[in-house]
């Protein structure tokens, strides 16, 4: 009877474990997210039969084909491991973490507790003698000369003496160290890693409508008039303007003013009702401007130290050329009208999604993807991306991975207000930033557990907020009617909470809140009409806006978001937090008074120890925005704020 063959693995010697590696999303399925620059930490638990010496390292590789970087791990005791590594360039990347047996540092080991207990060692010299002629190859330079010489020294019994001396010494430690021989390594599982650029993790957006820019009341604005607010939005620190769709409007079933399903003559329409006669989603609206008029903002943007980003919005009017030339893309119902959007008893009459269960999918697909390529080529590298949780994640997945290939610089906002697990795996299948439910938190409790889910869970490997106190969809029930303070607040709490926010520009600078009676909307909202600006007004919100934002550009621990952590406060209307890096050499504590009415005051506790600052000596809290300093000492400390003044502290905290 013939033998059943017997399949061994290839690694059988290989005798470490290791366990899990993180962090890892869904065990490898998703890519963690990181920016150039950063240190990545990387964490493994490695266990192994016996009492030998384990090594290990993180190899850190790019998808290109290029050398693996190895950065060796640090033993944190009781089988766990970690290193912090650095991507330096934007891109797709692995990480494995490689384990073995470290056969010379578990010699070493063992004939150091046979020396300190004066038992005989020469046979333990020439089995070190042999295990170091292992790393000739590997040593460099002068340590190849000094190998050679203790090579002598453990193969002569003449020099038993100085070889005992050697295995004693810090000397050879280090050099065993410095060059690890992986023999029989266990790899674990390769772990994908997404890098972005800095722009990812931080950025202060500002949206407006170039149509409502015009100085003149008589006329609509341009790209031009767009232009002339740069130096504007500049000096208050903005460096990501928005724009909703610039393409042309539909004339069918138009909306009006106040989302009228009738549009009055002249009216504007909706610029989300996407395409016309002048052409679809690679075209722009003519009374915007022309070709040269757009690539000049996109250029004096750069000059102002901006980017621009655009809407990516996937639906059409009745009037976009796709309905013409590719009904298939479309629903179309029994009575043989085609399909708009619906979301019952809403209905936009003036907006066709589209069939991503089209037969001809294929061909949807590459046109969506050959819309972003067209804007790339024209210079825009961020993308607001209208409603993704209502269009395929498949997609989704593809379409991004297909522009990061060639353009990793490119980031993706996800405007997806629904359910929490949709908005996650949004960020999961690549998503660079997210939207949040930061509109909706108002509460204490409910902030410091939102930021907290955010920045503490799995969630910070790959969902990056981008926190916005309103958009032209969304007049928050809070803000409406509500005084200026309470603008300031949870502007202040939207850029110091998180690294990236936004702000739906004029009508929050201005503190314009007048709702659509009993909605979460704004009457007479800009989506509908063109609106006029006073754009040289001023008050206390866009100057909280110009500090804060100079604050942020100045201080690192404000250019991340997963490094707060909340301090007690003995007053449910005041909460406060701590941002610091990871050195300490930059320590921010923000103070927020939620309630907009009254003053509140309180003792704010501090963990002097993770700060790093002394208990018995006094320290100095420097607010950043009104560029007033106290003399603090201990870990309690008294703040009040006034509505009326400054309703929020920002302080800088640093030793005398």
């Amino acid at each position: 009877m013939k033998k059943k063959s017997i399949t061994f693995p290839t690694d059988g010697q290989a005798r470490v474990v290791v366990v899990y590696t993180q962090p890892s999303i869904q065990e490898g399925t998703y890519s963690v997210k990181t920016v150039a620059g950063d240190p990545f930490h990387v964490h493994a638990l490695l266990l192994a039969d016996g009492h030998d010496r384990i090594a290990a390292r993180v190899c850190l590789r790019t998808v290109d084909g290029k050398a693996p970087i190895y950065v060796p791990m640090h033993d944190q005791g009781g089988g766990h491991w970690s290193a912090d590594v650095c991507p330096t360039q934007t891109g797709a990347w692995t990480y494995t973490v490689e384990a073995w047996i470290d056969q010379a540092a578990s010699w070493l080991y063992d004939t150091r507790r046979k020396i300190e207990a004066w038992q005989r060692v020469h046979v333990e010299l020439k089995a070190g003698q042999i295990l170091l002629e292992k790393l000739i190859p590997l040593a460099q330079g002068s340590d190849k000369k000094q190998l050679k010489q203790w090579l002598t020294w453990l193969g002569n019994e003449l020099f038993e003496s100085k070889a005992i001396e050697l295995v004693q010494s810090s000397e050879l430690a280090d050099f065993i160290g410095r060059y690890p021989n992986p023999e029989w390594v266990r790899r674990g599982r390769e772990m994908p890693l997404w890098v972005d650029r800095e722009r990812a993790v931080f950025g202060a957006w500002y949206e407006l409508f170039p149509r409502s820019t015009s100085p003149d009341p008589n006329r609509a604005g341009t790209f031009r008039d767009t232009i002339n607010l740069l130096p504007r939005l500049q000096e208050l620190g903005m460096n990501v303007l928005y724009l909703p769709p610039i393409h042309p409007i539909g004339v069918q079933h138009r909306k009006g003013r106040n989302n009228s399903t009738t549009a009055m003559p002249g009216e504007p329409g909706c610029p989300w009702a996407i395409g016309g006669l002048e052409g679809g989603h690679k075209s722009l609206h003519p009374e915007l401007g022309g070709w040269s008029d757009f690539r000049a903002l996109v250029e004096a943007a750069k000059g102002h130290g901006m980017e621009l980003a655009l809407d990516y919005a996937l639906q059409c009017s009745p009037d976009h050329p796709y309905v013409r030339e590719h009904p298939q893309w479309f629903r179309w119902r029994p009575d043989g009208t085609i399909q708009y959007a619906e979301n019952p008893p809403k209905k936009y009459q003036d907006v066709l999604p589209l069939n991503f269960e089209s037969s001809d999918w294929q061909a949807l697909w590459q046109e969506l993807l050959d819309v972003l390529l067209f804007w790339i080529n024209e210079g825009i590298h961020i993308f607001r991306v209208d409603n993704p949780h209502t269009k395929s994640f498949h997609f989704w997945s593809w379409c991004i991975g297909e522009v990061h290939r060639k353009h990793p610089e490119v980031l993706f906002l996800s405007e997806a207000f629904t359910d929490p697990e949709r908005m996650k795996e949004l960020a999961r299948i690549g998503f660079t930033q997210s939207y949040t439910y930061f509109t909706w938190r108002n509460h204490k409790q409910e902030l410091q557990a939102y930021v907290e889910e955010l920045t503490q869970t799995e969630m910070k490997h790959y969902f990056r907020p981008n926190f916005w106190p309103n958009t032209p969809d969304i007049n928050p029930i809070p803000l409406q009617g509500a005084p200026e303070a309470l603008f300031m607040t949870r502007l202040f709490m939207a850029a110091t909470l998180s690294s990236t926010y936004g702000m739906y520009g004029p009508v929050y600078e201005f503190a314009l809140s007048a709702p659509m009676e009993g909605k979460e909307e704004y009457i007479d909202s800009e989506k509908y009409e063109v609106r006029h600006w006073d754009w040289s007004h001023r008050n206390r919100i866009t100057e909280l806006l110009r500090r804060l934002n100079k604050a942020r550009l100045l201080h690192p621990a404000l250019q991340r978001t997963a490094n707060i952590r909340f301090c007690a406060v003995d007053s449910d209307e005041l909460m406060a937090y701590v941002k610091r890096t990871a050195d300490r050499s930059d320590r921010i504590l923000a103070v927020v008074n939620l309630n907009p009415h009254e003053s509140r005051q309180g003792m704010v506790r501090l963990d002097l120890d993770d700060l790093q600052l002394p208990h018995d000596q006094p320290f100095v809290a420097h607010d950043l925005l009104t560029d007033e300093r106290y003399a603090w000492r201990g870990s309690l400390n008294f703040v009040a704020l006034h509505p009326g003044l400054w309703p929020v502290h920002l302080l800088h905290l640093s030793t005398i």
